[in-house]
């Protein structure tokens, strides 16, 4: 009899790990705002339908403490109206949001499985709690700020882009970002997972700057799911676009100058010689006149 119940206990889904769970242990979680856990599992049943399959999240103290059921009147009244699963349970997904996260509801959280014998019949033959997957959330009171990048300066009349990004930890209701500058059109959203249970979204904004814009500010604000938002400001420096005319001109008018005087010089000078040659030659018809006379 011993030899047979240690075969059935290594044979049961506990012992033999075919029941398992991934969940993220710990998430900061904003408060007010949202947040979503990422969750999945196996179970020794193979695929089953999502009807076949009961997904519930519980406090780890207490396994009758439901934060998440399909049945709403079991749930507690603290988070009645605040947990939906996001994730189909026949994909083995057991995805939890929570909203309107309040400053209490730091966890730990786990999540519970069971399975209905069919869909007329619910009563339920297998049932597993991952007490040790289970998730706790930092409670985040400020929401986290925008990050600036962008070049240094800028250069008057061309293109000029900065990029704002935010991590987020609720990607059901993803913050919205928003600029001071330029319309909805100059900039463009991506939005990607960082690591798994969290996320970041950027917003790309190019736009052309003008003189006037130069120690101008651009702000971009990050609005969160419940109203909590945060901002991020820099200082746009504008440089005049090099088009060299500060210098061109000014040579072409010292060359212009240089030229003028130049030819100014030399006109003086063969004015100068013909009039010392005149004087020479009036000089030279003196003497011999002189010359002439003394010689009488």
């Amino acid at each position: 009899m011993i030899f047979c119940l240690l075969v059935a206990a290594l044979s049961s889904p506990v012992f033999t790990e075919e029941w398992k769970a991934d969940v993220v242990k710990f998430l900061d979680a904003l408060v007010s705002s949202c947040v979503v856990v990422p969750c999945s599992f196996t179970h020794p049943r193979g695929p089953l339908p999502t009807s076949r399959l009961r997904g519930i999240w519980h406090r780890s103290t207490n396994h009758k403490e439901y934060i998440y059921n399909e049945d709403n009147t079991l749930i507690v009244d603290s988070f009645r109206g605040r947990t939906k699963l996001l994730g189909a349970l026949g994909q083995n997904n057991c995805t939890l949001e929570i909203i309107d996260i309040k400053d209490h509801d730091n966890g730990p959280f786990c999540f519970r499985i069971e399975l209905a014998k069919t869909s007329t019949d619910t009563s339920t033959t297998d049932k597993f709690s991952f007490v040790e997957q289970c998730v706790e959330f930092r409670m985040l009171t400020d929401p986290p700020k925008p990050i600036l990048n962008h070049a240094n300066t800028a250069i008057q009349d061309h293109p000029y882009t900065v990029t704002c990004s935010v991590t987020h930890t609720c990607p059901s209701h993803v913050p919205k970002l928003t600029w001071n500058k330029g319309t909805a059109d100059m900039a463009t959203e991506i939005r990607r997972e960082v690591q798994r249970g969290l996320w970041e979204v950027q917003s790309i904004l190019t736009f052309i700057p003008e003189e006037k814009d130069d120690h101008t500010d651009v702000t971009c604000t990050a609005a969160f799911h419940g109203k909590p938002e945060s901002s991020e400001t820099m200082t746009l420096y504008v440089k005049r676009a090099e088009n060299y005319n500060h210098i061109i001109i000014p040579t072409a008018v010292g060359i212009g100058t240089a030229v003028l005087f130049g030819v100014f010089c030399i006109l003086m000078v063969k004015k100068y010689k013909k009039r010392i040659a005149e004087l020479q030659n009036q000089e030279g018809s003196m003497l011999n006149r002189l010359s002439r006379l003394s010689r009488r």
